[in-house]
């Protein structure tokens, strides 16, 4: 097996993006289109479709379609399409659905660790590799997955496997995973978890962030300040906003408060989601009505 090593994915913010639902339950591709425009024109730098928070498990494949073909029509981003198999031939599939509908606009494909011994991630990243030519973003996500490998497994994945473009470490604590992958490895290592630990990952070397939040352009804001050198900025962009990344971040019933957040600030036209994801709870209405207010009341008029 032989690959040469793939260039590090950019550094910056990754928009995630939530698949809109009507209320009907279909794919409401206005909003999609709304919504990638919007991280666009917030100066995200690239999008990732169809990760967790995309609800791509519960798409079906002419679905996942149709959702990768909206993001790349209505946004000049490159993507990162996610890939929800633990399983090689599934997940081989999955890939290759994806280069047919994105060709060179598609980045990368963000592939989930499938095991905790190093040797199986390896040789499942590999026949991925070897039968589509892509380069991968490693995702670290146990919360999802059910699977945990420890950083030093971790790293033993990243050596063996010179395609893996960049590593989404969402194993807490991410700050540390993220300074002993970057003492390690050369590829970008981001952050996720809607950016509730965006500082400390920033000050771990991470390149940035690969996640969703309701106000993008906070990260964005954030991420960009750090990069150029100057923390206090970086810390002044988002420390107004931690109430509600914390808010947006509730085990269980995150993905519903960020849906129905895009669709309090016109972004979506419905905060539907797919079972057996739970729906925005209403006793949460006043206190989502209060964050947002306040969150406004710091953007520019």
């Amino acid at each position: 097996m032989t690959a040469r090593r793939t260039e590090p994915l950019a550094q910056g913010v990754w928009g995630v993006v939530a698949t809109p639902f009507t209320d009907t339950g279909e794919i409401d591709m206005a909003s999609l289109a709304r919504l990638v425009s919007f991280y666009e024109s917030v100066g995200a730098a690239g999008l990732t479709v169809l990760g967790v928070f995309g609800e791509a498990a519960a798409l079906s494949t002419p679905e996942r379609n149709h959702v990768l073909g909206v993001a790349a029509e209505n946004s000049r981003l490159p993507i990162v399409a996610g890939v929800t198999s633990l399983a090689t031939a599934p997940a081989i599939a999955e890939v290759e659905n994806a280069q047919a509908v994105l060709g060179d606009r598609l980045q990368a494909v963000m592939v989930q660790v499938s095991s905790g011994r190093p040797a199986q991630v390896i040789e499942h990243l590999w026949r991925i590799h070897d039968a589509t030519g892509a380069a991968v973003v490693l995702q670290d996500y146990p919360k999802s997955s059910g699977v945990t490998i420890s950083t030093e497994n971790l790293i033993a994945v990243v050596e063996a496997s010179p395609f893996v473009s960049a590593v989404k470490a969402e194993a807490p604590p991410t700050a540390v995973a993220i300074a002993r992958l970057l003492a390690r490895v050369e590829v970008s290592v981001f952050g996720g978890l809607g950016g509730q630990c965006l500082l400390d990952e920033l000050a771990a070397g991470s390149a940035g962030a690969m996640t969703g939040f309701s106000y993008p352009e906070a990260l964005v804001g954030c991420v960009r300040a750090w990069l150029s050198g100057d923390r206090s900025a970086a810390r002044a962009e988002l420390m107004s906003y931690l109430p509600l990344i914390n808010f947006e971040q509730q085990p269980g019933i995150a993905l519903a408060i960020r849906k129905e957040m895009f669709r309090r600030r016109g972004l979506f036209d419905s905060g539907a989601v797919r079972s057996p994801a739970l729906s925005f709870p209403e006793e949460l209405d006043d206190i989502a009505t209060d964050h947002l207010k306040r969150v406004d009341s710091l953007v520019p008029r």
